[in-house]
């Protein structure tokens, strides 16, 4: 895995000052260093510049980027950040073409299929990936990101330049380029966030590919084309053919997302998810005489403050235990404490460039960081809940009928400590309205189904859409911040695609929550763990963390130079630390509860200060 970054443009030759290109190519891959501290390179043509940051995880010795080939006299360039999972397939049917090959990484199977067929190669690719094609016959470049948004791409034009970069702070290094936040931006941190639009950049005139698209710039045209998209159509495989065929898709995609020339491991949560990726890879791995590394993550004295509610039923370390005993695992289990956690709230900022989901991304920063001591690739659990139909919202009456976004009906926390005047400048509530209302309105639709049904689809869209792409995002920026590469077996595009039409009737049936993924994974996990209560990625329960963030914010608002003084309003800060905590009661998903909403705000505080953003 890696970072990627460059810039094109058709009124500047760069060959008239390559020192000048170079040193900025350098200076926005060293922006990147984190994605991939293996080793970096640049391309430099006319127009074109492409710089590189590689964690070699594939092909150790031969897959330095960009990449290039000269054919019939023009040069072909790529640098690409991703993995692929069909490699060798597709490798197979180039040779057939022809095509003879100098490396075994998959760069050079993209590179060498889009000069073959050009932009629809990208439809082929069974992987996780954001790259950028230069095609010097054609004078244009094209910008592709994966089917679920598993790997980021951002980009812009900035004085008739194309920028582009793997993360924001990759765009900001280009020269004379200043962040810049409008009405819509702010909006989006302090109504949507820590989620965001999908395709939006969340800084003025700033994108993001969006899944399944790619960006073709020309020196005529900008223009951002689908490739992929959900389609909706019936059902026709019976329950028992919907269940074969739902745990072959998954088996296949976590034995295919093994591939790697350095170990791999899993995290281990104890939960289905989790549990089942473990199980495959460790039934792979012993194949070979190989046994597991697994982890494990918690925070200190959770064990003494740990109480159960409707969102977080049972600790986690029981069912780990188990779960490590059953696969017979080399095991690490790791903690993290209250100031390791709020110290890596700032951290977490660095790494999104944004503010984050608080402590949620701040500790599984810290325990990626853990993990990369010992190994380079992660697989994990994440994204089962979105496709399967795991979270409450999916069932629960009051979440099924909300108008508003499920994971955040309840806005007024978000307001709780913003300045009246703000308030009304903002309009938040029209701003969600709007945004919920059209992606609703995307959401593909069949015909033929009941209106329950057709709710359904569109809970489920706006998981995808929505709820996903922010954990996906927590994923990739948390673990690339150590270098170390996550990979999601669950967001396979083939288990998307079919799950999607599977109606409701199968996937909750008997009133279990993901009753088809515990089907289809039947005698591959404890019936204790298949059939476990769903309990989300842990957090602290100890009231000294909430004590210890409300006296960082104190020193915040206390602070006459504090940028987020603009937004807020003192008197409400002191009135929500006064009110009684409600940890059952989340403002954001199920986690992102009171001393989380105090997080963010510093959070944004930390973001406004160091980005120097401008408030347009």
């Amino acid at each position: 895995m890696c970072g990627i970054a460059g810039f094109c443009s058709f009124d500047v030759d760069y060959s008239c000052n390559q020192g000048k290109y170079v040193n900025i190519l350098e200076n926005m891959s060293d922006t990147l260093y984190h994605r991939g501290p293996d080793e970096h390179g640049h391309y430099l043509s006319r127009h074109f510049g492409l710089a590189h940051a590689r964690l070699s995880i594939i092909d150790l010795a031969n897959g330095k980027q960009p990449m290039y080939r000269s054919v019939g006299g023009y040069t072909y360039a790529i640098c690409y950040n991703g993995e692929l999972y069909n490699t060798a397939e597709l490798r197979e049917g180039l040779t057939r073409k022809g095509w003879r090959f100098k490396t075994s990484s998959d760069t050079e199977v993209i590179l060498i299929g889009h000069i073959e067929y050009g932009t629809s190669f990208v439809e082929r690719l069974n992987g996780i990936f954001a790259y950028a094609f230069v095609n010097e016959k054609d004078q244009e470049i094209s910008l592709y990101r994966d089917r679920s948004g598993i790997k980021p791409l951002f980009y812009t034009v900035f004085n008739n330049t194309l920028l582009f970069g793997s993360e924001l702070k990759a765009i900001f290094a280009f020269p004379e380029y200043q962040p810049r936040v409008d009405k819509n931006g702010l909006n989006e941190i302090f109504g949507i966030g820590p989620a965001k639009t999908s395709g939006c950049g969340i800084f003025k005139d700033v994108n993001e590919i969006l899944p399944g698209h790619y960006l073709m710039y020309t020196e005529s045209s900008m223009k951002l084309h689908c490739y992929w998209k959900l389609i909706s159509k019936p059902h026709t495989d019976s329950y028992e053919e919907t269940v074969e065929k739902t745990r072959f898709l998954v088996t296949d995609s976590i034995s295919r997302q093994m591939v790697s020339d350095v170990p791999i491991c899993t995290f281990l949560s104890g939960g289905i998810d989790s549990s089942l990726v473990s199980a495959v890879c460790t039934n792979e791995l012993n194949k070979q005489g190989k046994q597991l590394q697994t982890y494990s993550f918690d925070f200190v004295n959770n064990d003494k403050y740990f109480k159960s509610n409707s969102f977080q039923p049972a600790s986690d370390k029981p069912y780990v235990d188990m779960m490590v005993k059953f696969l017979d695992s080399n095991h690490t289990y790791l903690e993290c404490d209250n100031y390791t956690m709020a110290d890596c709230l700032y951290e977490s900022v660095d790494a999104r460039d944004l503010p984050a989901m608080a402590d949620i991304d701040s500790s599984m920063l810290h325990f990626c960081r853990q993990v990369k001591q010992y190994n380079k690739v992660t697989l994990t659990g994440e994204c089962a809940d979105e496709i399967f139909g795991g979270y409450p919202w999916f069932h629960k009456e009051e979440c099924f009928n909300a108008t508003t976004f499920p994971w955040s009906m309840d806005i007024d926390a978000r307001k709780s400590f913003l300045s009246d005047s703000f308030l009304n400048e903002l309009n938040m509530d029209a701003y969600i309205r709007a945004t919920y209302e059209a992606s609703i309105a995307e959401t593909p639709r069949l015909a033929e189904d009941s209106k329950t049904e057709a709710r359904r689809r569109e809970i489920s869209y706006l998981n995808l859409r929505w709820f996903m792409q922010t954990l996906l995002d927590r994923m990739d920026r948390t673990s690339m911040y150590s270098g170390l590469e996550a990979r999601v077996p669950f967001a396979d595009h083939r288990i998307i695609e079919y799950v999607w039409n599977v109606p409701w009737s199968i996937k909750y049936k008997g009133n279990m929550v993901k009753h088809l993924l515990r089907e289809s994974a039947r005698g591959l996990l404890p019936d204790e763990i298949l059939y476990r209560k769903k309990s989300p990625y842990p957090k602290s329960h100890d009231p000294a963390y909430e004590q210890l963030l409300q006296q960082r914010f104190i020193d915040i608002i206390e602070n006459p130079s504090s940028p987020i003084l603009t937004f807020i309003d003192k008197k409400k800060v002191y009135q929500f630390f006064n009110s009684p905590s409600d940890y059952a009661k989340p403002w954001y998903g199920q986690l992102m509860a009171g001393p989380q909403m105090i997080a963010y705000m510093i959070q944004i505080n930390y973001w406004l200060e160091k980005y120097h953003i401008e408030i347009l």
